[in-house]
């Protein structure tokens, strides 16, 4: 079935073996000509064409082929012999001459029956070497005295009375045969890699730190700091720590790494390399325009005792879903067995992200991969969404010193509004979430409304609808409240990193309306807090797949996050506004609607909101 995407670029892996200090891989490609039910390409190409295909590939093929298991156990025997001789004679003129270059590794190509070994036909119908042969060739045994009998004569074929003695064990000159210690795959400390896993050596993050002597009141480049911690940690962990992406580190504002190893490259050299390319045989950082390629070798690399960090477009993460859930549930399934030691987390940064798709538009523009991972089972997923620099910098050391978890942590690259000095981000951080006193005026107090965001963008545009509100009405009572542990949201019973039903209480009122601007899509807020005793007076605003190539708040006005349709929203729901607040919500569509005319007509947002800060100090 080697016909996926995922398959087909892994072939590209062999030009990133660094022949030097890398192991080897030597894949074996089975063609037995089926999969459930139709031919599979590759066994119907001419042999010259598949011999040419994987050439082309930058591998040496080797055929094993034919329908006599004796001979063919012979024939595979002498080629895996043959092979495993090429690759150490490879390896060991490489590093007898020092010099890393990329080599051609062999391959085998094993063409043997579909079925192989069963009955050749059931009922007149071809099975063994057809596709009939997958998954149950015969089935309603105990219906079908025929079938049955065929199972039996099937079975007998591999004369089980000459391999175990008559108690069921494996006859002892065949038990001799087994592997001894360390010889065995369960012992190889590789296939269970959390027995060779060292802690990362992490810097104190808070010497990244973003200065911030004012909440909400200067910009900054969320993604660069942690570019420097990453390049620091690189630093100290040369031989267990990679970073991995498609060709976008240096997009995403994390090239400082190249300060410490460059990308990782084996292939062709070109002179204008040396301008920028940031281009090495020597490099740890993997970049490869493929996430599925990446996933894997990230998956891996942490198997195998190691650790990783994985930072990709957040419109792109979906290329990864199908193998997200799968490592999901084989760590689910870990956390059960306790002879399987911990290993190192995935950790995935998503950036580039919905809100801030200033020239690649409507296409970039989908936060949905938070919905899947919350499918997940809570036991080994986290959802992190922090709204500035110092934030960024705690949940990432957070993540990086955690085990058996999939951490997604949601943050832009573009300059963003700074809200909180290190000590408050720790603090913040660590409860994942709380109340700003800063930007709230309840102290002591009900609130009458409750305005919470979750995100950098919903943030900002949050807090501007809070400034907004205390601007027109000054004796309006606002709690504010930002998320950074999505989880939190959720009832402690649901998932670890769950909020106690007092404390959320207590938090987001039992009666009083709740505005809650979020990053994704406004649903998945409501499936996490459905339970909560205030869910009914929950409105969440969120990405609602309206968008185009827009300003920053041309697309939140679009979908509704914007500071204008926040405040509105507040003054419909606050009881003793809804009539004496129409004065104000006109002003506020007005400027709602001049901002969109300013956006048309000049293709930025007007200065009143780029330049926007937080007006209460």
């Amino acid at each position: 079935e080697a016909e996926t995407g995922p398959l087909a670029t892994s072939w590209h892996s062999s030009k990133f073996l660094h022949p030097l200090r890398d192991g080897a891989v030597l894949p074996i490609l089975h063609l037995n000509g089926y999969k459930i039910n139709n031919p599979t390409l590759l066994a119907r190409i001419p042999q010259a064409e598949l011999e040419s295909l994987f050439k082309g590939y930058g591998w040496k093929p080797y055929f094993v082929s034919g329908d006599d298991p004796m001979q063919m156990h012979q024939q595979m025997a002498a080629t895996m012999e043959r092979c495993v001789e090429e690759i150490r004679m490879l390896q060991k003129q490489a590093r007898d001459s020092g010099t890393a270059t990329r080599l051609i590794w062999p391959m085998i190509i094993l063409r043997s029956p579909k079925g192989w070994t069963c009955p050749k036909e059931v009922d007149g119908n071809r099975l063994e070497g057809f596709w009939r042969a997958h998954q149950v060739p015969l089935s309603s045994l105990h219906e079908n005295p025929p079938h049955l009998a065929l199972v039996e004569q099937w079975l007998r074929s591999y004369r089980a009375e000459e391999l175990f003695d008559e108690y069921g064990c494996l006859r002892a000159e065949l038990r001799q045969l087994a592997p001894k210690e360390h010889r065995r795959m369960s012992a190889n400390p590789h296939a269970n890699g959390g027995l060779l896993k060292r802690n990362l050596r992490i810097p104190d993050f808070q010497q990244y730190a973003a200065t911030v002597e004012r909440p909400a009141s200067a910009h900054a480049m969320n993604t660069k700091p942690l570019g420097r911690l990453l390049r620091d940690i690189m630093k100290l962990n040369p031989n267990n720590f990679r970073v991995f992406g498609p060709d976008e580190n240096t997009s995403n504002k994390l090239d400082a790494i190249y300060e410490v190893s460059k990308k990782l490259w084996l292939a062709e050299y070109l002179p204008e390399d040396d301008n920028g390319g940031q281009l090495s045989v020597d490099g740890r950082v993997l970049e490869m325009l493929s996430e599925h390629t990446l996933e894997g070798w990230l998956e891996g690399y942490v198997l195998t005792g190691r650790h990783g960090f994985f930072a990709t477009y957040e419109a792109f993460v979906h290329v990864i879903d199908s193998m997200f859930n799968q490592h999901a549930k084989w760590l689910a399934i870990c956390d059960e067995l306790s002879w399987r030691a911990p290993i190192a987390s995935i950790n995935l940064l998503i950036t580039s992200t919905v809100w801030r798709q200033d020239h690649n538009g409507f296409t970039h523009q989908d936060p949905g991969f938070l919905d899947l991972v919350v499918n997940k089972n809570p036991q080994v997923t986290r959802i992190y969404l922090p709204p500035d620099v110092n934030c960024l910098l705690s949940t990432a050391d957070h993540c990086l010193r955690s085990q058996n978890d999939i951490n997604v942590i949601v943050c832009d690259k573009q300059s963003h509004m700074q809200y909180l000095d290190m000590d408050s981000a720790i603090k913040h951080c660590t409860k994942g979430l709380g109340i700003w006193p800063w930007a709230s005026n309840d102290q002591g107090e009900e609130p009458e409304v409750v305005m919470a965001g979750c995100g950098d963008i919903p943030t900002k545009e949050a807090l501007a609808a809070t400034a907004l509100l205390r601007e027109a009405f000054p004796d309006l009572k606002i709690r504010f409240i930002n998320v950074v542990d999505l989880f939190r949201m959720t009832p402690e019973s649901e998932h670890p990193h769950g909020l106690s039903d007092s404390d959320f209480d207590s938090l987001f009122t039992i009666d009083k309306p709740i505005i809650f601007n979020f990053h994704g899509y406004p649903w998945l807020i409501h499936r996490l807090a459905y339970r909560r005793t205030n869910h009914h007076n929950l409105h969440v605003r969120g990405y609602i797949e309206k968008g185009n190539i827009n300003t920053p708040l041309e697309l939140a006005i679009e979908n509704r996050i914007d500071r204008f349709s926040l405040a509105i929203d507040v003054i419909n729901r606050v009881p003793r506004l809804r009539v004496a607040g129409a004065h104000v919500k006109q002003q506020l569509r007005d400027k709602q609607i001049g901002c969109l005319q300013f956006a048309h007509q000049y293709g930025v947002d007007m200065p009143e909101a780029n330049d926007w800060v937080w007006p209460f100090h």
